[in-house]
């Protein structure tokens, strides 16, 4: 479950309205690089709902639709954020402890979550993580923690113990209250979170010394999400795409991604890219044109999607550690229960 495989798998598949709800938790073993030492947050689908961090520890609202909470739900989380903040500063020093390190910036990450898939299934997640790399994760079938490296074993025997019992909690808790407060969320920013905004789609391509041409196809602009993009030769057989970006957010709340394929340089073939969206009543379909340059208002897509290839490649680092995200010391913070 490499994020990254989840990101590239979401773009070869079209699904409709899927909404998840998700918790990042990050804790630094001191201040540096502009991070704070513990901070929070929460995602419904890719939309930032709520911020909270030890520098202000105040909790922030990130969606419109948020000001529709009664007041007993931000004082509920403020305060719970409040009782983790010690636990997370405490817990960073005991793993360093475990493993054999004195100085350096390290942090440790959990996340978890839940979804509801269009087709009405559910599901449920826990990871936790060290310094970027997986620790622990929850086997939602057992409701037990499974440990991925050996230094994980002493925490899951306290969490797993007969007076913790903290993975049945957290299956319980991810299989129920989660999923209804989901619902809330969907509920209150449906408007918002189900729009349909149509993609916009340029292609354009390069020929190569060796004999081969590199095609690019870009969507941009659409929402939701799930999107499926890929290029066809002489208008049936598919072509496998030998690179595609992860579907990547836009700041004014849709995606663009970016699927590229080389051909052999002949005369006779036809390449069209494919793109199929829930916004769409039929495919869109664009044939790519060879020429001697490119468009200027492709040069300027691509200058925008390699941007925020960078962006996501910076904010990735941080996007796995929280999704990985969370490990605590088996200490007297540990009986600080999680949710």
């Amino acid at each position: 479950m490499h994020p990254l495989i989840l990101l590239i798998l979401g773009v070869s598949a079209v699904y409709g309205d899927s909404h998840s709800l998700r918790y990042y938790y990050t804790g630094v073993s001191g201040p540096g690089f502009g991070l704070p030492e513990f901070s929070a947050v929460a995602y419904v689908d890719d939309r930032e709902i709520l911020h909270y961090n030890s520098d202000t520890r105040k909790l922030y609202s990130r969606a419109e639709w948020m000001k529709k909470m009664e007041p007993e739900y931000w004082e509920r989380y403020t305060k719970l954020f409040h009782v983790r903040e010690p636990s997370y500063k405490q817990g960073v020093h005991t793993m360093m402890e475990r493993f054999n390190q004195t100085e350096g910036i390290h942090c440790l990450q959990w996340m978890y979550g839940c979804e509801l898939r269009d087709d009405g299934r559910t599901a449920g997640y826990d990871l936790d993580g060290y310094d970027g790399r997986d620790f622990i994760y929850l086997d939602m079938d057992s409701g037990a923690h499974i440990p991925v490296v050996y230094q994980a074993h002493l925490t899951i025997q306290l969490w797993d113990s007969p007076d913790m019992r903290l993975g049945e909690r957290m299956k319980i808790y991810l299989e129920n209250e989660c999923l209804e407060e989901l619902k809330r969320h969907i509920n209150n920013g449906r408007e918002d979170l189900e729009r349909r905004v149509r993609p916009e789609v340029k292609v354009w391509g390069r020929q190569q010394p060796d004999g081969v041409t590199r095609l690019q196809c870009l969507a941009y602009g659409f929402h939701p999400r799930a999107v499926d993009v890929k290029w066809v030769r002489n208008g049936e057989d598919h072509i496998p795409s030998d690179e595609a970006s992860p579907i990547l957010p836009h700041p004014d709340g849709t995606y663009q991604t970016r699927v590229s394929v080389e051909v052999p340089t002949r005369e006779g073939d036809t390449y069209s890219c494919h793109v199929e969206h829930s916004s769409l009543e039929e495919t869109i379909t664009v044939t790519w044109e060879p020429d001697n340059g490119l468009h200027p208002a492709v040069i300027a897509a691509a200058a925008i999607c390699c941007l925020l290839v960078v962006a996501a490649v910076t904010g990735g680092v941080i996007a796995y550690k929280r999704r990985t995200n969370g490990y605590r010391g088996t200490s007297t913070a540990e009986t600080n229960i999680r949710v």
